[in-house]
């Protein structure tokens, strides 16, 4: 499971560290792609290949499916550590994740987020007013704290 939140920098390149907590469980290979709310989501080989087939199960007669399909897979990159623990996130997933420099990594049990620092920020200064309402609907949904 990942967790924790982690401030790095992404270079001139695209390239970025990434923790070495997270690497352990992520390996030398894994998938970058684009995610919800802005960000990149990363997941290693066993949880991609769980999400393809759930992917592959959606019927493509629904539009909202096909929809939900392409946001993944198009711009789905498959990475590979270097020797210095960095990936290099492509220009198209940095650009959709406005990355530029400052990035925030956040553990996310079967998954990582990448985010720009600026929209992380935003995103917390936003939803931190609303987290109790967030809470009252999760016990609805039997978790319960």
């Amino acid at each position: 499971m990942f967790m924790g939140e982690y401030n790095h920098t992404v270079d001139a390149k695209g390239r970025l560290i990434i923790p070495s907590k997270f690497r352990e469980v992520l390996g030398d290979k894994f998938v970058v792609t684009k995610g919800l709310d802005g960000c990149l989501f990363v997941y290693d080989n066993a949880e991609w290949n769980a999400f393809e087939e759930k992917l592959k199960a959606m019927p493509i007669s629904k539009k909202d499916n096909r929809m939900f399909v392409r946001h993944f897979l198009a711009g789905a990159a498959e990475v590979e550590v270097d020797k210095q623990g960095r990936i290099l996130i492509p220009g198209k997933l940095r650009e959709f994740a406005e990355i530029t420099k400052d990035v925030v990594l956040v553990g996310a049990a079967g998954h990582i987020e990448i985010w720009s620092e600026q929209r992380w920020t935003s995103m917390e200064e936003n939803e931190e007013e609303s987290m109790e309402a967030i809470a009252e609907r999760m016990d609805d949904l039997g978790l319960s704290f």
